[in-house]
């Protein structure tokens, strides 16, 4: 298991980037799904910088034994980017709660943000709502999303006041179209809670389960990102092809990165304007990525 030093009460990130990726194959033969590209970037950036945007830097990721090192060489231990970063594998497939399980001795005794390495979140409101959800977290809080195929998710049912009253999976029937991303905030009651479960006729510990711990509890909530909030997946070969389309679409007209990490980190305070200007020298005045940072550097702007 992940270790780290106890500093406090604040939230922890978890990153489940494991699984084998088969509906992706032939593409993850030989790399992680997680570490394909999505536009210009590999997909773990993706989920890395929601967690960063969330106010979040000591973050765990969760590998297969394979990619472990991969993943490594790509981010190291997140210093540059004034990030705590450590990695843990899970040998096979053994559901999402699992992750709180692999992570117990990271999460310490404090919350954890689990996100899942294959999700993509973006808007203009967002980060400031995610910050605010942190803030005020009590028990679990999801993330609901409307969706036009709710029979392929977890789909969160409310009651006439809009609480969360079940989360089912994958119904037959749907009583709702809000499917249940993949970006959760819990206790550190979660980690006992994942725990107790006990796998489901598949074998893995559901995180459905886990979630319906917390709506017996009365503790459970539900957030309706709703219009002006893009939420992608991408675990199918048209998902990723459309998520790359939507990253290219949306930096080309709003001249903006998405999960852009050296922008976040700078614009967040988790590095100062020395540092930032190292990457862009690193990078060179050929790059693009280094051309952009320097207009980043050079509007000193922060959130």
């Amino acid at each position: 298991m992940a270790t780290t030093e106890d500093d406090g009460d604040a939230m922890r990130g978890i990153i489940l980037a494991g699984g084998s990726g088969t509906r992706l194959h032939p593409m993850t033969s030989i790399t992680s799904k997680q570490l394909l590209p999505v536009y210009d970037k590999p997909l773990i950036y993706y989920p890395l910088s929601v967690l960063m945007l969330a106010g979040i830097r000591d973050i765990l990721i969760i590998s297969t034994p394979q990619h472990r090192a991969a993943f490594r060489q790509l981010l190291g231990d997140g210093a540059p980017l004034g990030l705590r970063l450590r990695y843990a594998t899970q040998p096979e497939p053994r559901g999402l709660a699992d992750a709180l399980l692999i992570g117990r001795d990271f999460a310490g005794s404090g919350p954890v943000c689990l996100i899942l390495g294959d999700n993509l979140f973006y808007g203009h409101e967002f980060p400031a709502m995610l910050r605010r959800e942190v803030e005020k977290l009590d028990g679990c809080t999801l993330f609901g999303y409307p969706v036009a195929d709710p029979e392929r998710y977890g789909v969160a049912v409310l009651d006439d006041s809009s609480r969360l009253v079940a989360v089912e999976e994958k119904p037959a029937s749907p009583r709702g179209n809000l499917a249940v991303t993949g970006l959760y905030l819990y206790d550190n009651e979660a980690v006992r809670y994942a725990a107790e479960l006990r796998p489901s006729p598949r074998g893995e510990l559901e995180i459905t389960d886990l979630n319906m711990r917390f709506v017996a509890d009365g503790r459970a909530r539900l957030v309706n990102l709703g219009r002006g909030t893009a939420w992608l997946d991408t675990g199918t070969a048209d998902s990723l092809l459309e998520a790359g389309q939507f990253v290219q679409v949306m930096q080309k007209r709003q001249g903006v990165q998405i999960a852009c990490l050296e922008e976040v980190a700078y614009r967040m305070r988790y590095i100062d304007d020395d540092r930032l200007g190292a990457l862009v020298r690193d990078l060179g005045p050929g790059s693009t990525q280094g051309r952009y940072l320097a207009r980043v550097l050079g509007s000193g702007q922060r959130w």
